[in-house]
């Protein structure tokens, strides 16, 4: 086997998780509520929509089966 084949060990990977983690950059509390805000937002419009779209589409085929 090659020298880059061979796993690294552990302790090296979670002090380069633990750098990675350092460089995150949180939201601040007002900008996290905005977020979710507009995406409970379009979750429930997108839902709706589906809905509207899916008793339209089930009324069509009732009335294209009757025929």
């Amino acid at each position: 086997m090659s020298d880059a084949a061979e796993k690294a060990p552990k302790k090296s990977w979670f002090k380069g998780l633990k750098a990675e983690y350092k460089k995150i950059i949180w939201p601040d509390k007002k900008s996290l509520t905005k977020q979710t805000i507009a995406v409970v937002a379009s979750s429930v419009a997108l839902g709706i929509i589906i809905k509207i779209l899916d008793v339209i589409m089930t009324y069509g085929i009732d009335v294209i089966m009757k025929l």
